[in-house]
């Protein structure tokens, strides 16, 4: 067995020789590589990396390498406007169906030999007219597909000019355009590397491929000709290269940070958060000096869900359902298990951050109702005993170990299981679990995202409506809300279906999460969004 000190030496020993490698990649390419080898953002990805091709960017590990070396027509800023990329401007039709993108005329594929020796080729329409539809080939078998099911044809007018129509109006689709799965590929490229194009990648981006030793060493370098510049004209990315590890360890993670040799650190891990962290959630005084913590709300709702089907009575019982929404303090659940890390969801479903965000459909901790509603469940039913059982993961069984310590206090029998992730997964998609715990990270930033768990139509194990919710006029909300072309009557839609969920209780919606980043002082320019997208072209450190 290693001590702690061999495994700090390795990880010190794997470090430098990463810095060494990509020392040597830029001598080889700049004269100037004392001073340009310190303009390297290093980050660790302990989850690792499946896929360098956009068609693949399913979660965050493929989602931040991607977001460096693709573009698509648009983007998300840090606020959650849409705004250009390689489209320079779009327009709709009065019905919400055709969509006319304006591409520019000055976006380039990185140089790679697929383009003739040390070359590159200009980006027109085509491109995405193949990238599109891409997408929906079946050998391919993109897990991002379902982005391209409303849309009936894309077609490229001449070089500039994309038109997509959609089978009916969908307000939330430009959002969509903005997810990586969404980036321009050459079809070159693809024909000659086929399924290899997963490791040499040729996009866009403000980063080009240069190296990947999986599980080991990532490497890009900067894309000199990159299409985008700053409000000074200045061409954009600023950082000379990006150096990605893949330790497994969050604590050794963490490690590295505190040494220096990480610049960036995502996110909050039970191992270090009392070291990092001061109770109430502020950054500990031995970071202070050398650390940056930085926070927004982040568009994740982490909540238990009943299944509605079920034919036991305490499931059945809206009585109960509140009773149990009622019977726990959301404030002090966050303030001991996350070190005020998230926000207590007193509010709806969808979460705070985000257009429809509703916080006053919610509940609040009130202990006395809270035991009034069990009572009158108990005289109602003949139950004198009400017990329910929650299904968990280890991650959070000491939330539902909160939640059962809280409950039991107001007279409810609380019992909690746990199960492998994978196996709650299929379980709670059958409708095998009374009651269990979930999350909802939002794919694109519209509250219909969220609301879609609600709609009949979309029942599990063919749609995400896990708890089987039914109610006629959410749905007829619901489906209005796709033809609602003004944004803030649509935005009212949201918040009224909101409402008709939380008093009908089919969740307990525990809170909203927060995005967290601890950065080094010298790393500037690292800004921080809803949807935890890692953007590195407007990065820049100091020495």
């Amino acid at each position: 067995m290693k001590t702690t000190k061999q495994l700090q030496h390795k990880y010190k020993i794997f470090i430098g020789s990463l810095l060494i490698v990509i020392f040597v990649f830029v001598a080889c390419e700049s004269p100037d590589s004392s001073n340009q080898i310190k303009s390297v953002f290093r980050y660790n990805e302990h989850k690792n990396i499946g896929s360098l091709d956009p068609a693949f960017a399913k979660d965050n590990a493929n989602i931040w390498a991607v977001n460096q070396l693709f573009n698509g027509l648009v983007e998300m800023d840090d606020t959650l406007n849409v705004k250009p990329s390689i489209a320079k401007q779009w327009s709709v039709d009065s019905l919400g169906v055709n969509y006319t993108f304006y591409l520019r005329d000055d976006v380039y594929f990185h140089k790679h030999q697929v383009f003739g020796k040390d070359s590159t080729r200009l980006v027109i329409a085509s491109d995405f007219v193949y990238s599109f539809n891409r997408l929906t080939d079946p050998k391919v078998a993109s897990p991002g597909s379902w982005v391209m099911q409303k849309v009936n044809k894309v077609e490229a007018i001449n070089d500039t000019i994309l038109k997509i129509e959609l089978s009916k109006a969908f307000p939330a689709f430009l959002g969509m355009l903005t997810m990586k799965y969404c980036s321009v590929v050459p079809k070159e490229a693809i024909d000659l590397l086929g399924t290899n194009f997963r490791s040499n990648p040729i996009g866009t981006g403000p980063f080009k491929f240069k190296r990947w030793e999986e599980n080991i060493k990532l490497v890009f370098r900067k894309n000199e000709h990159y299409f985008e510049t700053d409000s000074n004209a200045n061409q954009l990315p600023y950082l000379e290269a990006v150096a990605i590890t893949f330790l497994p360890d969050k604590q050794s993670e963490f490690l590295q940070f505190t040494q220096g040799n990480l610049d960036f650190l995502n996110a909050l891990d039970a191992s270090y958060k009392d070291d990092i962290l001061n109770p109430d959630g502020s950054l500990s005084s031995v970071y202070k000096s050398n650390t940056n913590l930085i926070r927004v709300p982040y568009l994740n709702t982490e909540y238990l869900a009943f299944y509605l089907n079920s034919d036991i009575s305490e499931i059945q019982s809206l009585k109960l359902r509140k009773a149990i929404n009622l019977g726990f303090d959301r404030h002090k659940m966050m303030l001991y298990l996350r070190n005020g890390v998230g926000i207590a969801a007193n509010g709806g479903f969808i979460p705070q951050g985000l257009a429809g965000y509703n916080n006053s459909s919610g509940y609040s901790y009130n202990s006395d109702l809270a035991k009034k509603l069990l009572q009158e469940f108990k005289t109602e039913t003949g139950i004198s005993k009400p017990s329910i059982t929650i299904t968990t993961t280890s991650n959070y069984l000491d939330f539902c170990e909160y939640m059962q310590r809280e409950l039991q206090k107001i007279g409810l029998d609380v019992k909690v299981d746990v199960m492998p992730a994978s196996a709650l997964k299929d379980a709670k998609a059958n409708g095998k679990l009374d009651i269990f715990r979930a999350s909802w990270v939002a794919d694109y930033p519209d509250a219909e995202n969220y609301l879609s768990l609600f709609y009949s139509g979309n029942f599990a194990p063919n749609g995400p409506n896990y708890t089987h919710f039914s109610n006629k006029l959410f749905d007829e909300l619901y489906q209005q809300s796709f033809s609602e072309i003004d944004i803030e009557k649509r935005h009212q839609l949201y918040s009224k279906m909101d409402s008709i969920v939380m008093a009908e209780a089919p969740v307990i919606v525990l809170f909203y999460d927060e995005v967290i980043r601890f950065t080094k002082k010298k790393v500037e320019g690292l800004g921080i969004n809803p949807i935890n997208l890692l953007d590195l072209k407007r990065v820049s450190k100091t020495p």
